[in-house]
Order: C-alpha cells, then sequence, then structure tokens
C-alpha cells in the first residue's frame, strides 16, 4: 500500500470521525439544554412549594393560637367553677382541638400526676395545615435535590461536548499536515479521544 492510498484511507476515517463527532456535540449540546430546562423547573416547584409551606406554618401557627387562647379560657371557667361557661367553651372547640380535648380528659387531669399536661400535647390533636407545611417542605427539598442533579448532569454534557470539540480540532487539523506520520497520530487521538467520549456519554441519563 502506498502513501496516496494510506493518506485517501485517513481521510476517509477522519471524515467519519469529524460526522460522528458533529453529531454526538449536537446532542451533548441538546441533552444540556434539556437538563439545564430541567433545573429550572424544579428551583421554581421548590421555590413553590417553600412558599405554600410557609403559608401552611402560619395557618397553622394562627389555628394553634385560637386553640390555646379558648383552652385557656375553659381553664379559667374550670377554675371558676363556671359549668355552663365550660360547657359553652367547648361546644366552640375546632374540630382539630375537640378530639384531642376529650383523649386528654379522658386521662383524668385533676387527679392524675402522669396525665399530659395540656391537650396540645395529645396525639390526637394534629393540625393539617402543619402536616401539609410539612409535606411541602419535604417536596421543596426533593425539588432542590433534583434541580441539583440536574445542573450536574447539564454540567456533564457540556464536558462532553468540550472533548468532541477536540475530537473535531484532532480530526480536522490532520489535514494539514504534510508528513503521514503525524497525519495518521492527529487521526488516531481524535479516534482516542472519540471512543472515550461516546462511552462516557453513553453512561449519562437522557432527558427527552
Amino acid at each position: 500500500m502506498d502513501d496516496n492510498d494510506r493518506k485517501e484511507r485517513l481521510e476517509l476515517v477522519a471524515a467519519i470521525v469529524l460526522t460522528v463527532a458533529t453529531v454526538l456535540t449536537a446532542w451533548s449540546a441538546f441533552q444540556a439544554t434539556k437538563w439545564s430546562g430541567f433545573m429550572s423547573i424544579r428551583f421554581s416547584e421548590a421555590n413553590a412549594a417553600r412558599t405554600e409551606s410557609v403559608r401552611a406554618s402560619n395557618a397553622a401557627g394562627q389555628l394553634r393560637i385560637i386553640d390555646v387562647t379558648i383552652f385557656a379560657d375553659w381553664l379559667q371557667a374550670l377554675a371558676q367553677g363556671e359549668t355552663e361557661l365550660q360547657e359553652f367553651l367547648e361546644q366552640r372547640f375546632r374540630d382539630e382541638l375537640d378530639p384531642a380535648f376529650e383523649a386528654w380528659r379522658a386521662t383524668e387531669p385533676r387527679t392524675n400526676p402522669d396525665a399530659p399536661p395540656s391537650p396540645f400535647a395529645m396525639s390526637e390533636y394534629q393540625l393539617a395545615d402543619e402536616q401539609r407545611s410539612d409535606e411541602l417542605a419535604a417536596e421543596a427539598d426533593l425539588r432542590s435535590r433534583q434541580a441539583r442533579q440536574a445542573n450536574q448532569r447539564a454540567d456533564n454534557y457540556v464536558l462532553t461536548t468540550v472533548l468532541f470539540a477536540a475530537v473535531l480540532f484532532f480530526a480536522g487539523v490532520s489535514s494539514k499536515f504534510t508528513m503521514l506520520r503525524n497525519r495518521a497520530i492527529a487521526v488516531a487521538t481524535a479516534v482516542v479521544i472519540l471512543i472515550s467520549g461516546a462511552v462516557i456519554l453513553a453512561t449519562f441519563p437522557v432527558e427527552i
């Protein structure tokens, strides 16, 4: 095989490498953009969930104050022996306080030293807004983790575009060499980087 045949084969290999590298560069850039968009969406969702969590927490705090206030009035009525006022207040307990109050009263707190100090220490006292706040906070944390993960994946795809840019450089510059040996080295380098980049790219998750 003479030098002209070798040059033609090298040129063919270089052309194939350039084509594949161009396609993979475009794919990496596309995926980097998709993952960046996914990251932005997840960060927006995280911020929205965190805002709603704060609102629910504030609402729960306000309801707790209402419950504590009316229970304090009930205790005062109890201490003063105002039975009618006690019953009046009990009828106005909120639905979330009432079961906890009944469970607490069943422990006979006036005679039982081991009884919980108030209905608010009972497991039956559950505020829906408080639970919702916790759920939204957990959701916000999850969305934030997903956003950070997406950002890392976008960075990984950007890194592969750099690798494929190196492939394009070596494959493109190979035709500028007059010496067959230098041309072969440039093409071989491009092939090695292309294969390495393709293997790395195959391990990345895909966002469509």
